[in-house]
């Protein structure tokens, strides 16, 4: 099904029903059927490709992928695209965004679907839930290469830290600002806007709620890291993004060598290592 505009999908998009339901920002053409064949594998059964002038999609898609196709690339991708189908789904309903060549992982992935991971956040009273970002990047960077090479991926296991967030009024209860991983490591080319690795990436739509520029989410109890009784669940997102603007950016591409060093590790796309490596827990989730 082709979504020829934001307002068409506003219009349309209760016919996917109450989710859960992902949409994929299509940046370029890298990864794209892997990036959904993950997520079909994950649980989704309701996928939005957000597509803009000149990315190519694979020629079949499979069942229940639909294609959100953009006249131009707006502004802003994210929170243009995200809340026009926050705006179309019905209230409560579970949804989630990643882009292109990114991956989540929910606790106990290899034994439970994401249905039964936002049932139990439900359950706990949750409405959101923060996801760090951990880069992905090729173990080999060739000439020419963009970094991104799922048979041959690392990650890093260390060099990860919070700051306080804080307000008008000071400190904000329960958020935190999470940096590290490439944006860490190579930050003379990253701005201080994009080095944060926290976004909550899985959220039960209201129909006030926006996606802000910065993915942040308008409601700030849904910033939260944890509820105020006790230990909430989070998810990862192992993601290629950062990995590849570095390689293939003119400002960076001639100054990096190489992204492995002493703190990398093959990732073993696991959920459990992603756990045992403090990157994702389980809360109350026994």
């Amino acid at each position: 099904m082709d979504f020829i505009s934001p307002e068409d999908l506003r219009a349309r998009a209760g016919i996917l029903g109450r989710g859960p339901v992902l949409m994929i920002l299509c940046e370029d053409d890298t990864e794209i059927e892997g990036t959904i064949r993950h997520h079909i594998d994950a649980g989704f059964r309701q996928i939005v490709l957000a597509v803009p002038p000149a990315v190519r999609l694979p020629d079949v898609l499979p069942e229940g992928v639909h294609r959100l196709t953009l006249d131009q690339r707006p502004d802003n991708f994210a929170a243009t695209c995200v809340n026009a189908l926050i705006d179309g789904l019905p209230e409560g309903a579970w949804m989630a965004y990643v882009y292109n060549a990114e991956y989540l992982f929910h606790p106990f992935a290899e034994t439970r679907r994401i249905g039964e991971a936002l049932t139990f956040c439900t359950e706990e009273r949750r409405d959101a839930v923060l996801t760090f970002i951990v880069d992905l990047y090729a173990g080999d960077l060739t000439k020419g290469s963009n970094a991104v090479d799922t048979q041959n991926a690392w990650i890093d296991e260390a060099g990860y830290f919070a700051l306080a967030r804080t307000g008008e009024d000071g400190p904000l209860d329960r958020q935190l600002d999470f940096f590290g991983g490439l944006r860490w490591r190579f930050e003379e080319h990253i701005p201080w806007e994009r080095r944060r690795i926290d976004r909550v990436s899985l959220f039960r739509v209201r129909k006030s709620l926006r996606l802000l520029p910065d993915h942040r989410l308008s409601d700030e109890e849904m910033n939260t890291f944890s509820c105020p009784w006790h230990h909430s669940m989070t998810a990862s997102l192992a993601s290629f993004r950062a990995a590849k603007a570095l390689a293939t950016n003119p400002g960076s591409r001639a100054a990096i060598r190489g992204f492995k060093w002493d703190g990398s590790t093959r990732f073993e796309w696991r959920a459990q290592q992603l756990m045992d490596l403090g990157l994702m827990e389980p809360g109350q989730w026994f």
